[in-house]
């Protein structure tokens, strides 16, 4: 008789128990599906920022390793010095803001190449090393940086590299990879 009042314990704690328990795995089913959604929410909200920063950030690097005739073909910049015009546009309060947002919005790895793009830069100071070993130590920088915004865009598993970032833009990036 005691072993069948311990099996009716059983059995009741079970019918309780059940309920309960799917009850409370429910609960942390629905707040995980509920974070995992807004996160997701946040990330396309602020993808379109982080395109729009990644442009104006761009852009002065963009101006400086056009070629010359590509820059002297667009009637607007006859005349014009693009290097003069890419620093003017990196100095400005305009691009400082800009590099504070990307601060702010883009992911530590596109921060942290960011960073050591221009400490590179801050690092040769009013008069940069126009070395051919410097200029590959740029191109690097700026190469680990574009890819990290690839990264950061949804390219994750990307198998690029810092250099096959540059090539479709620089007719001897490949030069300077095996410099």
């Amino acid at each position: 008789m005691t072993e069948k009042h311990w099996l009716d314990y059983l059995a009741a704690l079970g019918s309780i128990a059940t309920p309960v328990l799917v009850l409370g795995l429910t609960a942390v089913g629905w707040r995980l599906r509920r974070r995992v959604e807004r996160q997701l929410e946040l990330e396309d909200k602020l993808r379109e920022d982080r395109i729009t920063i990644y442009n104006h950030i761009l852009e002065p690097f963009i101006i400086l390793l056009m070629t010359d005739a590509a820059w002297q073909h667009d009637k607007q910049n006859r005349g014009k010095d693009k290097t003069e015009i890419a620093l003017g546009k990196m100095l400005s309060l305009e691009y400082r803001k800009v590099a504070f947002k990307l601060s702010l919005v883009g992911s530590d790895a596109v921060v942290l190449a960011y960073n050591d793009l221009f400490q590179h830069f801050y690092s040769q100071g009013d008069t940069p090393n126009a070395s051919e070993e410097n200029l590959k130590i740029m191109m690097g920088l700026l190469g680990k940086f574009l890819l990290e915004i690839r990264r950061s865009m949804g390219n994750e598993a990307t198998q690029l590299n810092q250099w096959q970032m540059l090539e479709w833009f620089m007719t001897d990036a490949r030069k300077w990879r095996d410099a």
